[in-house]
């Protein structure tokens, strides 16, 4: 998802006001190439090439808009919370990618500020990276930042994430949970922590599995493999309780009006269904489908999956 912002430098392509000024412009003509659309004010003092910042996707903006927030900032400071984690590839849902966290390293506590929340920590040298030129906080130190400004399913999105893409791993998120077991706003980080699985793959199935534990739902294997008699793979489900036969997949990867792979829409769904049709004759399974509106109503969903598992038990009892 993430472009790669190394080629643009420390900068992400922002140019500071002052920058401007010393290549002869003045705060007229930066009004005018703003007016114009040639520009855009990515925060005050701070712009980027209007092109550049449209071919950005909202995660990348605000990479950028962070490299700015940092290169303006009038004191040492790291990326933090959920600005570290988007710099560290996190996918992240329903979260305001319009403010910007920095954690200052003066040991001060943070000013208010348009677009910018400052906090105020003691990091380690372990506990600061550099990514791609600019100063962050650990994988693992962001996800248990994370915890302490979002709730339990928003913030598993983000641990599950890193975790999935190996940048962190179980053991590092424990430790850093167990530093800062004492901050304010840490409920959540122990069930964040307890939750967190590295196989799951996208913020559908982290919101899936939200699901299952919040409605207390049976347990269910993520990335179940599915194998022939012969004991070949033939499939991967997202989500399995083999006793219960009962799987669930998660539909979001079908994205309506979008071809995939040279594919219609209409071609991967009569794949899927075929898919679906062929795990269900050989395990005698009952599938489960799943999408983004059914996770807007998670009792709703819940109904239905323990549905599948009485059916399942009636038609094997």
């Amino acid at each position: 998802m993430h472009r790669e912002l190394a080629e643009l430098g420390t900068t992400g392509g922002v140019i500071l006001r002052r920058e401007a000024i010393a290549m002869g412009l003045n705060d007229r003509a930066l009004a005018r190439l703003v007016a114009e659309g040639a520009w855009h004010k990515v925060r005050r003092g701070a712009y980027v090439d209007r092109r550049l910042w449209d071919s950005l996707d909202p995660l990348d903006q605000h990479r950028v808009l962070a490299r700015a927030v940092l290169r303006t900032a009038e004191c040492p400071a790291v990326l933090s919370h959920i600005s570290a984690a988007i710099e560290h590839g996190s996918e992240v849902w329903d979260v305001d990618l319009s403010v910007v966290h920095i954690t200052r390293l003066d040991g001060r506590a943070g000013r208010r500020e348009a677009g910018v929340k400052q906090h105020r920590g003691i990091l380690t040298e372990e506990q600061i990276w550099q990514r791609d030129g600019v100063s962050v906080v650990s994988p693992a130190r962001s996800i248990v930042e994370v915890t302490t400004e979002q709730d339990v399913e928003h913030s598993l999105v983000v641990a599950n994430s890193l975790l999935h893409l190996k940048r962190t791993s179980m053991d590092l998120v424990a430790a850093e949970a167990i530093r800062c077991d004492r901050w304010p706003d840490s409920l959540a980080t122990r069930i964040v922590v307890a939750l967190a699985e590295p196989r799951i793959e996208s913020v559908g199935e982290t919101r899936t599995d939200y699901v299952i534990w919040s409605q207390r739902l049976p347990k269910f294997e993520p990335q179940y493999t599915i194998r022939d008699h012969s004991g070949q793979v033939i499939a991967r489900v997202d989500f399995a309780a083999p006793k219960l036969g009962v799987f669930l997949e998660f539909d979001g990867r079908l994205k309506y009006g979008q071809s995939q792979q040279g594919k219609t829409l209409d071609e991967l769904l009569l794949e899927e269904r075929r898919r679906e049709a062929m795990i269900c004759s050989l395990t005698g399974w009952v599938c489960v489908r799943i999408t983004w509106a059914d996770l807007m109503h998670p009792e709703r969903l819940a109904r239905r999956i323990r549905m599948a598992i009485d059916s399942r038990r009636i038609s094997a009892g």
